[in-house]
């Protein structure tokens, strides 16, 4: 069959799909930039919050894990993580969080690094309000 040969052979509804397929996806490609800046960075760990603080303060800070120690860099609003006792250093390889609701998490050391938004807003609490 030729290349050329399957586009002869689309019907009119066929092209108007493929079309709204094709802006639908560039358009989710874009869906990451309309991310607001995260306000503060929230590490738990067994379910409980062990570290808080703002992403406009530049600082470096030790987290205790069940393996050891994971180093969070907080630095020109993004937090990553720079050293840990994992063996995988996935954590490390995720590279920055900045945006509301980005995440980070060390597995094998039980530590989820989350990023939250303003608390401001008027609907901060809540990711979704059904009535």
């Amino acid at each position: 069959m030729k290349a050329i040969g399957w586009v002869a052979r689309l019907t009119p509804f066929d092209c108007k799909l493929l079309i709204v397929v094709t802006v639908l996806v560039a358009l989710s490609f874009l869906l990451p930039l309309s991310q607001g800046a995260g306000a503060r960075v929230v590490v738990s760990s067994d379910d409980r919050i062990v570290f808080v603080a703002p992403l406009d303060k530049d600082q470096r800070v030790e987290l205790d894990g069940p393996l050891g120690i994971t180093v969070l860099q907080i630095k020109n609003g993004a937090a990553r993580v720079i050293s840990s006792p994992c063996s995988q250093k996935v954590c490390i390889h995720m590279g920055e969080a900045r945006h509301t609701g980005d995440l980070l998490a060390c597995v094998p050391n039980q530590l989820v690094i989350t990023i939250e938004g303003d608390s401001d807003g008027e609907d901060a609490e809540y990711d979704f309000i059904s009535r």
